[in-house]
């Protein structure tokens, strides 16, 4: 009778520790150049990850990777990281449904949005609700195709309207806003304050600090959500 409790007991901890194994299966990291930018000679990029870290496992999509993996006890979970910076520029117009298919196909448990810096500035009531539509349009999509579990990212260049409207969306959706603002504040946060960049604009995004800082805000609100 006690060997059979003790291996019930064995077992149930077993499949406790298996279940726990798999917490997180696919992870959505959809972005801009902070998040993914290929090679580009016209701002002397050489990297093929996120802008300005120093390599692919310094930007903050890997560095999160690595900590999702460390939470699934070893297990890499299926990730798709994209740069979707067009949809920054032309939400207004473009069509959501055909151009987003790929990503909402995948159907992420975990999506993260870390968008904002390249959306034009929206001075306009009308401009300000086609960005907040076109944000409901992507999220309702998701919604009606996977339910992730939905963590917002504010701009790393802080912008009160394109700030607020993406917090706004994420409330609509129930997701978790990740408010990274004051990281901008900071001088050792960006790129410059690490090596010397011919592009201003190259020199002015995340470098390796920053990027461990984003990874951190987002990170910390996973593991509370």
């Amino acid at each position: 009778m006690r060997f059979s409790v003790a291996l019930l007991s064995l077992l149930a901890a077993c499949s406790l520790s298996f279940g726990q194994g798999i917490k997180y299966e696919k992870v959505m990291i959809l972005g801009n150049s902070i998040t993914h930018h290929g090679p580009s000679k016209a701002v002397d990029w050489a990297g093929n990850w996120g802008m300005a870290a120093s390599s692919i496992d310094k930007d903050f999509a890997h560095l999160l990777k690595d900590k999702f993996t460390e939470a699934n006890d070893g297990k890499a979970p299926e990730m798709l990281i994209r740069n979707v910076s067009t949809f920054e520029r032309n939400h207004a117009t473009m069509d959501i449904a055909k151009d987003w298919k790929p990503f909402i196909d995948f159907k992420p448990t975990v999506l993260i949005l870390a968008i904002g810096e390249n959306v034009p500035n929206p001075q306009t009531p009308e401009a300000q609700e086609a960005f907040l539509k076109a944000l409901k349009t992507v999220l309702d999509l998701f919604k009606e195709n996977g339910n992730p579990k939905l963590f917002v990212r504010s701009s790393f260049w802080p912008h009160q309207v394109k700030d607020k409207i993406m917090q706004e969306a994420c409330d609509y959706y129930g997701g978790t806003f990740v408010n990274i603002g004051a990281l901008a504040k900071d001088k050792k946060n960006y790129a410059r304050s690490e090596r010397e960049y011919k592009h201003a604009g190259v020199a002015g995004h995340p470098g390796d600090h920053g990027m461990a800082e984003i990874a951190r805000l987002i990170w910390e609100a996973v593991e509370e959500n």
